[in-house]
């Protein structure tokens, strides 16, 4: 499998695809005429480029635009403004017939293993269709090909008459790999392929997709809810909240020194492989309910949530700018390391370590600080983002050996 933690500078590379203010914007209508009484804001204003061999994470809660990034790009759905260039050349404007030169190289895994596949069509089918859609191979050819694909993927080749309804879950994710990989893109969107999946075949199909990336150079773009399977795969991770990225970093940068309100309460959610730990973990509860993407909020969409919240927030976007190379984040008022409110709780996430590895560093919330004020205390912060990341990914590489997958 690839190193997403040596390969992270990836991305400076030329960009295979490059994003540029991508929106998508869903219509209501309603009344006799079918006007249109307002929009769903499903992505907004959504920037980013991936390059050849690169996995770019895209994580964030449900119904915040993850599968319609995935969708747009694919040109399964049309943008409603914003760029998007394939190798040089813009795709976004294309109609049916142009893109079709593009299918080939631009390849999904789907959610579900099983409503992707078409229940009428043998396995092998299911596989040789891209090849007969975009090559010119006589039977015989594709029928080498296709076993080929079954034996890369971890199937066998006695399976390829079978229908889809014949394979288990994890199986037919393979099978939906194995269709993906049929006409060699250069691309695959994976959208959440591992969800449906208990957690032995997570792992199987994770390494799979990794040792995959590595023989064919094939690029990611990784849609999942899961924070530990995206820091798996992942050699960048984009964080997403009601449409918009908050913070786009290198998977480490993300998982241990995260500058993002929203960021932070993700990884606060994440459970902590260590009772104790757990049960007296600081978390960040968010107050109040996800906005509707129909009547989003002015100025920055997290706000209504945000404990970092100011005035500022309600009345400026907050652009998506580079605070530290590579690190890219949407806010006005970005968390510094000494200001970290589960700082203890992100090293644990990040490193998935025991007690004992983790560094010292001390929770700061307002009750212990109000704790720390009465009983007189110093206090233990780190005071430089640098020295965090240095420390976070030590602990991180010490725990649990980055360079090898789970499973």
């Amino acid at each position: 499998m690839t190193d997403p933690a040596t390969d992270a500078n990836a991305a400076t590379s030329r960009a295979l695809l490059e994003v540029a203010h991508l929106s998508k914007h869903y219509p209501l209508r309603g009344g006799i005429f079918g006007r249109t009484r307002a929009s769903v804001h499903a992505v907004d204003d959504v920037s980013f480029a991936i390059a050849q061999g690169e996995t770019l994470g895209l994580v964030g809660e449900s119904g915040c635009g993850k599968s319609t990034i995935g969708r747009t790009i694919l040109r399964l759905v049309a943008p409603t403004a914003g760029t998007i260039t394939w190798q040089g050349a813009r795709i976004d404007e294309l109609d049916a017939q142009a893109m079709r030169s593009h299918r080939r190289d631009l390849q999904a895994v789907f959610q579900d293993p099983y409503a992707s596949l078409n229940p009428r069509m043998r396995a092998a089918d299911i596989v040789a269709e891209p090849i007969r859609n975009f090559e010119s191979v006589g039977a015989s050819g594709i029928r080498d090909r296709v076993a080929s694909l079954f034996e890369r993927v971890g199937l066998r080749a006695d399976q390829m008459p079978r229908y889809p309804y014949e394979f288990s879950g994890g199986q037919r994710q393979r099978l939906g790999i194995a269709r993906a990989l049929a006409p060699r893109p250069k691309l695959i969107v994976c959208d959440e392929p591992v969800s449906a999946l208990d957690v032995s075949v997570q792992a199987q199909v994770i390494n799979l997709l990794g040792d995959l990336q590595r023989e064919f150079g094939l690029s990611y773009l990784f849609v999942a809810h899961d924070l530990a399977v995206v820091r798996q795969i992942s050699h960048r991770v984009a964080v997403m909240y009601l449409g918009h990225i908050m913070e786009l970093a290198p998977r480490k940068v993300i998982y241990t020194a995260p500058l993002h309100p929203y960021t932070h309460s993700l990884l606060s959610a994440v459970p902590i492989p260590d009772p104790a730990r757990q049960r007296n973990r600081n978390r960040i509860l968010l107050q109040g309910d996800l906005p509707s993407p129909i009547d989003p909020p002015s100025g920055c969409v997290f706000r209504t949530r945000c404990f970092q919240a100011q005035e500022k927030c309600a009345v400026e976007v907050p652009p998506l700018v580079e605070l530290a190379p590579g690190h890219q984040v949407a806010c006005h008022f970005p968390i510094q390391v000494e200001d970290l409110p589960a700082r203890v709780e992100v090293q644990a996430v990040a490193a998935d370590a025991p007690v004992e590895a983790t560094p010292d560093v001390e929770i700061v919330t307002q009750e212990s600080a109000e704790r720390k004020a009465e009983e007189g205390a110093t206090g233990k912060g780190r005071g430089a983002q640098e020295e965090a990341l240095d420390e976070g990914g030590a602990a991180e590489e010490a725990a649990v050996g980055l360079n090898k997958p789970k499973g």
